[in-house]
């Protein structure tokens, strides 16, 4: 029987795939399996990755015939899955020696569908530790308490899905998998989800994932439309938020986080190409109008001045604009 099946999804990453396979040849138990998915990689990845599936005790390797994005080859990971407990790796990124093995025995013995661990971030010799928002460790908690207060960083605001390991449980109810197609916060859906309709999780302070921050080929890295996926992205959350037995709780920090990473965004236009920036602030007008406008304002007025008369500014021409088309 597996236990641990480790998802990594690779994509045009020659570069850093070989530090990631030899990370978890050191983490390689007869009970673990490594899913790794080739997503329709241009450089050298797929020569990597065939070695890697001779040599790497559990190595399976799938393949997609198109790019599908990270949230696609995720979910193609997590359908082959045939572990007890899930985690998952992205292709740049790396573990410590034993991580996966500690990582199993803390959600084993909490008992719990989830847990949700820190992590390194690290910029070339610069390394950050970054925790987990929430102040009880080792302790079984309710998701549902994790996603307030509004104002402040919490569970939610933590999406990265390789700090934690999920339970079968969990991922045979759809809880793991992410929305096909979507290219970048495609884990801003999956946590609010995991967080709604999960029934028990904890965080602990295990550190041993290494996040590889500024690889040029990230999205993160690059301004071109795919970025605007965050737009689909949040306007799920507040869907499916809005459809909650606890609305009236939660819609607040929901719409509240849409405006941080939309005025985020429109602070940094200048990294988008031009025609991106332009269709930035057209799809952001329109998706302020979309929001409950009343949870609109008091988010507005909960945010720092700066972010907010960014927001107001965008929202005043958006309606200017619509007065003078209907005139």
């Amino acid at each position: 029987m597996v236990k641990l099946s480790v998802v990594v999804p690779f994509y045009n990453v020659q570069t850093y795939a070989l530090e990631t396979l030899r990370s978890l040849r050191a983490n390689s138990r007869e009970d673990f399996e490594f899913l790794l998915v080739d997503d329709c990689s241009t450089d050298g990845t797929p020569d990597i990755l065939e070695r890697a599936e001779r040599e790497l005790p559990g190595a399976v390797l799938l393949r997609h015939e198109r790019n599908g994005g990270l949230a696609t080859a995720r979910n193609t990971g997590l359908d082959a899955a045939r572990g007890e407990y899930v985690t998952f790796l992205d292709g740049d990124d790396w573990v410590a020696p034993g991580y996966y093995e500690q990582l199993l025995a803390s959600i084993e013995g909490l008992g719990c569908d989830f847990v949700r661990t820190d992590h390194v971030q690290f910029t070339a010799r610069a390394r950050t530790i970054h925790r987990v928002p929430v102040g009880r460790r080792d302790e079984v908690l309710r998701p549902r308490d994790a996603i307030l207060p509004a104002h402040r960083s919490t569970s939610v605001d933590y999406p990265y899905a390789w700090a934690g390991i999920y339970h079968r449980r969990i991922v045979d109810r759809g809880l793991v998998h992410f929305t096909d197609g979507l290219r970048t916060a495609e884990d801003r859906p999956w946590i609010w989800r995991l967080h709604r309709e999960a029934e028990s999780f904890a965080a602990v302070g295990l550190l041993g994932i290494f996040y590889r921050r500024g690889v040029a080929s990230s999205l993160t890295q690059i301004g071109d439309v795919r970025q605007l996926d965050f737009i689909k992205a949040f306007d799920q959350v507040i869907a499916e938020t809005s459809k909650d037995s606890e609305a009236d709780r939660f819609l607040l920090k929901a719409v509240r986080t849409y405006c941080a990473i939309i005025a985020h965004h429109l602070g940094s236009k200048e990294r988008f190409e031009p025609a991106v920036a332009r269709q930035l602030r057209t799809m952001s007008a329109a998706a302020l109008k979309r929001l409950p406008q009343d949870v609109l304002k008091e988010a507005l007025d909960s945010m720092d001045l700066d972010r907010s008369a960014r927001l107001r500014r965008l929202r005043r021409r958006s309606l200017s604009s619509a007065g003078k088309a209907a005139a």
